[in-house]
């Protein structure tokens, strides 16, 4: 158990990250709305909210615009769901960045609960269980437990049967749970990669919430969506984050929710960019991870989005010699490939673990991006082999000069 403090080392690099060009049909629609004056309502337009859950329908998730609320960002959404949902928060270790600060922010406990060996984005079962036991025995009380079915900072996607464990033992306990589905749509094989939304095993007891930045607009159109149970309890709680949305006062800006609506019909043009992303996206990450393993670190193999994790502690004698010793020191090291420490996701603090984005291989402008985009084989483009190298290169610097 711990009390979250914001961070006090900034970030390395921008989060989001500037992403693939946008989309001319995208740009097309916000700029025909650019005249809108009025303002969007918190909580999102009925027709914003009517258009995500078409979104949503298309995965299995049937819903209906009353159980649906937009704001602004991941990070807002969730710092007024977990105002209204009240309570401590669990989370997996490590789990994405942005997580803990809305806790923070609420003066809430965080109490971190450490992921199986299969996979990031859900903590192992009996772990939770016996965290739920710790906290309440010390008189906390966890109210709220947050998951990912396609992980960052691992880019691991957990398999069902664990989410499944994950969820039952929560809902036993009594506590909401928030899944976080930021990074389905970015599968890198959706034929080998099975994801099952915990709101389709327990829809009684999830929130599902989605950060559309990472897959169907640019990184720079902040917006997200969150999605309630059909239940009095999920409509208390929906009630509850709109009143804390509406005290925000910082909706959806109008021409990003004409645009964004667009979006979640999921045109041709919108199918394919995503398509396209995630093959992207895989293929970037494949090549990372030979880079980092080659080198001697031990990397789980990504399946969905844009980030892997790598543990370099098999290697920390050598890394010791060049006064490397912990997850800070190496992240500096590794500055060039905007690595970022595995402190920052909540993790052990003295561990050597560091998360790597495909971000730092798409190149530096517009024009090598679309390049990226368009390639039939990324990896032969020359900014690209040029920045594997160089990372392999300094990989083996690392270790082979500690060595000597």
């Amino acid at each position: 158990m711990q009390r979250t403090a914001l961070d006090p080392e900034p970030a390395p690099e921008p989060d989001p990250p500037a992403g693939l060009p946008v989309l001319p049909e995208l740009a097309a629609y916000l700029a025909a709305a650019a005249d809108r004056t009025e303002p969007e309502p918190p909580g999102g337009s009925r027709p914003l909210r009517a258009a995500a859950c078409d979104y949503w329908g298309r995965r299995g998730l049937e819903t209906a615009p009353e159980r649906v609320l937009a704001a602004p960002g991941a990070p807002a959404l969730l710092l007024a769901l977990l105002a209204a949902a009240g309570g401590d928060v669990l989370l997996p270790r490590p789990c994405a960045q942005w997580y803990a600060p809305a806790a923070g922010l609420l003066g809430r406990t965080v109490h971190r609960v450490p992921v199986p060996a299969e996979s990031g984005g859900v903590p192992d079962a009996f772990a939770l269980l016996e965290a739920v036991r710790r906290a309440r025995l010390s008189g906390a009380g966890p109210r709220v437990l947050l998951v990912s079915v396609a992980d960052d900072p691992s880019g691991t996607c957990p398999p069902p049967e664990l989410v499944h464990e994950v969820c039952e033992a929560a809902a036993a306990d009594g506590l909401w749970v928030v899944s976080d589905e930021t990074g389905r749509d970015l599968l890198h094989d959706p034929h080998d990669t099975v994801v099952l939304s915990p709101a389709e095993m327990l829809p009684d007891d999830v929130v599902v919430l989605a950060d559309l930045r990472a897959t169907l607009v640019p990184a720079s159109w902040p917006v997200a969506l969150a999605r309630f149970p059909d239940t009095g309890r999920g409509a208390a709680l929906r009630a509850a984050t709109l009143e804390r949305l509406e005290a925000l006062r910082t909706p959806v800006a109008g021409p990003v929710a004409a645009a964004v609506a667009h979006a979640l019909t999921e045109p041709g043009p919108v199918r394919l960019r995503t398509a396209a992303a995630a093959r992207v996206h895989g293929t970037l990450a494949s090549a990372l991870h030979r880079t980092l393993t080659e080198a001697g670190a031990v990397c789980r193999p990504p399946h969905a989005g844009s980030h892997l994790y790598a543990d370099f502690d098999p290697l920390r004698p050598q890394l010791t010699d060049q006064g490397i010793t912990g997850p800070a020191q190496l992240e500096g090291a590794l500055a060039h490939w905007a690595a970022r420490g595995g402190h920052r996701f909540g993790d052990d603090p003295r561990a050597l673990r560091v998360r790597l984005s495909t971000e730092v291989l798409l190149g530096p402008d517009t024009g090598h991006r679309r390049r990226v985009l368009e390639a039939p084989d990324p990896l032969r483009l020359p900014h690209v082999t040029e920045a594997l190298s160089a990372l392999s290169a300094t990989l083996a610097a690392l270790v082979d000069t500690g060595s000597s």
